[in-house]
């Protein structure tokens, strides 16, 4: 304890690791406010458009007099709020929708037409607190401990401090842990307050914390072991960041081009495009072409599957769904490729600590691929929900009578 007591006032002294403290404990603060802002932001619309969606539905509905009619004009608001763990991590929400407001149209352009890109895994994304502490911190780390032997070996004391001390380990592990856990604490304290504010679950909470001390631990090993070459701090330095450059940039780089190569996945855009020239072509098409194989998939309608007029809105419903079911075999590859490509990326993330602590993160935060896939799942047995409500007065077509729709499903989003 004294040996730690001892290193402490060194520390206090030490302007320029106070520098790299202070530095720590400032960007803890701006990512964690950074991330709440966000998260606040986003169920704040969730909120706003939930009042807005119910009021234009009503408006909507209105207006109609038949079934087809208030089917095709009434949208719905789905939606993946935000968890209590979110704002420490934003993950894929980044970049993949979070809501959507659908119709019982072809729901497959309607999930994707918002989402044309490739699947993949964003090199360096928004600067929230999983990615200070695996990317940045890891560097801070490195600017505070790797000049511990190396500082001592130009100024001409190393022989004399390790000779007084007896074991080196008695001299440079009281040094280092205070360090580490100057910086660690920095860390800790401003995003442990976030967690309180927003409501954090405690176990969160101490899993995130177990990532980022097992994160730091791994690095303070790797400065550890390269800090005892005998080379001047410098060196030491240089030496240091290239091995994190290669680490948290280089390695997650070049494991995604692989995965990428070994995994390829449709283009959201070419789902897009299938479905609606699927949808478009049914115009032209016989009413047979499209009444079979949508009875194939409703045989509760076929007797009521003749369409004997020119448009009837039984048949345009079902040729949107017809054209979801030539989509299907698409759909299904982007979503095993997005799957395939989480996995064997959670596999390559073991080679590089910077992808592995951002990877818990996401996990724990309910932003990670599996999530934002569960959504889009969550999204399609809404959909199916709304077509069941919606074929029976369709096809038997019985009066038309607007209380029914005090009936309609409503979305609920999944935790």
């Amino acid at each position: 304890m004294s040996a730690v007591l001892r290193e402490a006032r060194f520390l206090l002294r030490d302007r320029g690791a106070l520098l790299w403290i202070g530095l720590a404990f400032l960007l803890s603060i701006a990512a964690t406010g950074f991330g709440i802002a966000e998260v606040r932001e986003q169920r704040a619309t969730i909120a706003e458009l939930r009042v807005e969606d119910a009021r234009d539905r009503e408006n909507a509905l209105a207006g109609q007099e038949d079934w087809g009619g208030a089917a095709y004009a009434a949208f719905h608001l789905t939606y993946a709020p935000p968890s209590d763990f979110a704002f420490a991590a934003l993950g894929q929400r980044d970049t993949a929708p979070w809501l959507h407001r659908v119709r019982i149209l072809a729901l497959e352009g309607q999930i994707h037409e918002a989402d044309t890109k490739n699947a993949d895994f964003g090199l360096i994304g928004r600067f929230d607190f999983a990615f200070l502490a695996a990317a940045v911190a890891p560097l801070l780390l490195i600017l505070l401990l790797h000049d511990l032997r190396g500082a001592e070996r130009v100024g001409g004391r190393h022989d004399l401090l390790v000779a007084t001390a007896g074991r080196p380990a008695r001299l440079w592990l009281p040094r280092a842990s205070v360090r580490f856990a100057g910086l660690c604490l920095a860390l800790l304290l401003p995003f442990w307050i976030g967690a309180g504010i927003e409501g954090a679950a405690f176990p969160k909470v101490v899993g995130a914390t177990a990532l980022v001390l097992g994160g730091m631990l791994v690095w303070w090993l790797i400065t550890e072991l390269v800090g005892r070459r005998q080379a001047p701090p410098p060196v030491l330095l240089a030496t240091l960041v290239g091995i994190w450059l290669a680490l948290a940039l280089l390695v997650p780089a070049i494991a995604r081009t692989a995965i990428e190569a070994r995994h390829p996945v449709p283009d959201g855009a070419q789902i897009l495009m299938l479905q609606r020239e699927a949808v478009n072509d049914a115009w032209d098409l016989p009413k047979e072409a499209t009444m079979r194989p949508f009875l194939a998939m409703h045989p509760e309608w076929q007797s009521h599957g003749d369409v004997a007029k020119p448009f009837e809105w039984k048949w345009f419903f079902a040729f949107q769904q017809v054209g979801d079911h030539k989509a299907a075999p698409l759909v299904k590859a982007y979503r095993e490729g997005r799957i395939a490509r989480d996995r064997a990326a959670g596999i390559a993330a073991y080679l590089s600590p910077a992808s592995l602590v951002e990877r818990g993160f996401e996990r724990l935060a309910g932003t990670d691929t599996a999530a934002m896939i569960a959504y889009e799942d969550a999204v399609r047995g809404y959909h199916a929900k709304l077509r069941a409500f919606h074929y029976p007065p369709l096809f038997r077509d019985p009066p038309y009578d607007p209380a029914v729709f005090a009936e309609l499903p409503r979305y609920e989003a999944k935790p």
